[in-house]
């Protein structure tokens, strides 16, 4: 062989970025995102965990055979493990005990030790796992305590290497980089190099409901913390490494919408990424949701699902928390299927008809509402109960024109749509009239979705 990389750390980074292409198709934005869980160790946290380590050894902060300590939610903590395994280090990773058992059982496996501390604490309490570690280190012989939150080692990795690397890949084509904050070293980093390149881009944090993030970037004020289930994401004081000049905006998701995504672009798209990505795609398509003009937004995908299928992949941790509703991913062609509504040929009439062709229809059909079509457009539907009382009260003839008695309470749904994304909306209206392609093929109504709720269990 004549070329081959020495050891593992060699091949971090140089992760591929993709265009979704499901997820999101609906908006007139591009969203790609860039899969950080295919570095070796599966996450993004690979690249601090080697580079910090590096500058630490450089400097003489850590010396042949120390003790690499750190408070971790998992993935800072494979990325040290690696290098540790292969130089020789030993480890001490404090954790929350929100995390999985996955990132738990992942780091004892390299042979680190593993302390677990209480999430519900204040940051500054002596039970937290921030102030844990840094007792750790202050108590062990020849040791290095890492501190992410606070060392600029971290956002100096993204600096010098990860920005550069996404704008070698991309020439600088996006508009919007959007990316989870946690310790702040990718946001601030990445950041930082991109606006020296690129003097359009936007820099937009995703934080979780619970966090004091984005909520001190707006007030400056430390404050409506709570708990909140999603890992590697957000935080309950303010890191060092956050830069927030760099930061031009933030999107909150929340712990359930964050997690639903998660699933979804796993089976939409076959992106095997963790909650935090789900996260950052969730929170992409808000703000593309919120733009006056069409956007390139790039995002990154911070780690593996295979850290989190105790929890975020598990219908029974997933339930147990309400986060998992029955029909949250049902798809409108499988709804359909479920009901045995089978697709029609469709059937129309035009605005000049009149209300007795239009009752005829009904009939013959066995419907009890027909779309109006005018130029080739459905305008309107006309409804049994739209035409009942105008006619017993004697305010619509039956040679009146239907243009005077269809209404416009309808929407037009793609049968690949999940039923999540239009039921609002087809709360709001009467029907959607559903689609394959150009063509309408079925009808979906308020007693369908009744219907398909009641035989959930069956």
């Amino acid at each position: 062989m004549k070329q081959f990389d020495q050891n593992v750390t060699d091949v971090i980074g140089n992760t591929p970025i993709i265009k979704l292409q499901k997820i999101g198709k609906e908006l007139e934005s591009e969203i790609y995102v860039k899969l950080e869980f295919m570095n070796p160790g599966g996450s993004i946290k690979d690249r601090i965990g080697s580079y910090i380590v590096e500058q630490a050894v450089k400097r003489g902060d850590l010396k042949p055979g120390g003790t690499i300590i750190e408070g971790t939610s998992g993935n800072t903590g494979v990325g040290l493990a690696i290098y540790s395994a292969i130089h020789g280090y030993k480890c001490i990773f404090v954790m929350a005990d929100k995390q999985s058992k996955e990132k738990v059982d992942t780091l004892k496996a390299f042979g680190a030790k593993v302390i677990v501390c209480p999430t519900e604490v204040d940051p500054k309490d002596p039970r937290s796992y921030y102030s844990v570690s840094a007792r750790l280190a202050e108590a062990t012989p020849n040791s290095f305590y890492v501190n992410q939150y606070d060392n600029f080692d971290n956002r100096d990795t993204h600096y010098y290497q990860t920005g550069p690397e996404i704008y070698e890949q991309t020439k600088g084509e996006f508009d919007v980089f959007m990316t989870g904050v946690g310790t702040g070293g990718t946001i601030s980093g990445i950041g930082r190099y991109l606006k020296e390149k690129m003097d359009h881009v936007q820099i937009v944090g995703v934080d979780v409901e619970g966090s004091v993030l984005a909520n001190y970037k707006k007030t400056g004020r430390i404050e409506n913390y709570h708990s909140y289930l999603m890992e590697g994401l957000g935080e309950d004081m303010i890191p060092k490494n956050i830069d927030w000049d760099i930061i031009d905006d933030f999107v909150t998701i929340g712990d359930k919408e964050g997690f639903l995504m998660t699933r979804r672009i796993l089976q939409e798209e076959g992106i095997y990424a963790g909650g935090s990505s789900g996260g950052a795609v969730c929170a992409a398509i808000k703000y593309a949701k919120s733009l006056k003009e069409p956007k390139k937004i790039l995002v990154v995908l911070p780690d593996s699902a295979n850290r989190y299928i105790s929890k975020i992949f598990s219908d029974d941790w997933m339930a147990s928390k309400g986060l998992l509703d029955y029909h949250h991913n049902i798809v409108i062609k499988d709804l359909l299927t479920k009901l045995n509504k089978k697709d029609k040929e469709f059937v129309s009439i035009t605005e000049s008809c009149c209300v007795e062709e239009a009752i005829n229809l009904m009939n013959d059909n066995d419907v009890s509402q027909i779309p109006v079509v005018s130029k080739g457009e459905i305008i309107g539907v006309v409804t049994e109960k739209d035409l009942l009382n105008p006619l017993f009260e004697g305010g619509l003839a039956l040679t009146d024109f239907v243009s005077v008695a269809y209404n416009q309470d309808f929407l037009i749904a793609d049968e690949d749509q999940r039923l999540e994304e239009v039921y609002q909306s087809l709360v709001d209206k009467k029907i959607a009239l559903v689609k394959r392609g150009d063509e309408i093929i079925n009808v979906l109504t308020h007693i369908d979705i009744l219907n398909f709720i009641a035989r959930l269990d069956k």
